[in-house]
């Protein structure tokens, strides 16, 4: 469940930026510009399966098997979210650094809509 929050955030981070780059900016203003408009629906994300899943990490009587899980998850989450806002955004810069003003890169041309 965590690393589908986690790629599902980064994938949303990276779609933007791309449309960023699209737009005429560089790939570190696309990953800057990226990061700062989707810090709050990431942190929202995670927020809310975290504090979801808090009632299941307590665990009452009899539900001591399903609290391993949700602690595992938390501890994911706590984990991926930074990684999503700050590991994502650099490798973006970094590996499209390159690609700067090019309109297309590979074997699709990428036609922004």
């Amino acid at each position: 469940m965590a690393v589908g929050v986690a790629s599902a955030n980064s994938i949303l981070l990276v779609t933007f930026a791309r449309e960023q780059q699209l737009k005429g900016h560089s790939a570190f203003e696309a990953a800057l510009s990226a990061g700062h408009t989707r810090i709050r629906p990431v942190l929202m994300t995670a927020a809310a399966m975290i504090v979801g899943m808090i009632p299941m990490a307590i665990g009452g009587a009899g539900e001591e098997q399903n609290a391993a899980l949700a602690r595992a998850v938390i501890g994911g989450l706590l984990f991926a979210t930074p990684t999503t806002l700050l590991i994502v955004p650099y490798l973006f810069a970094m590996l499209r650094k390159g690609n700067d003003g090019k309109p297309h890169h590979g074997v699709f041309e990428d036609i922004p809509e």
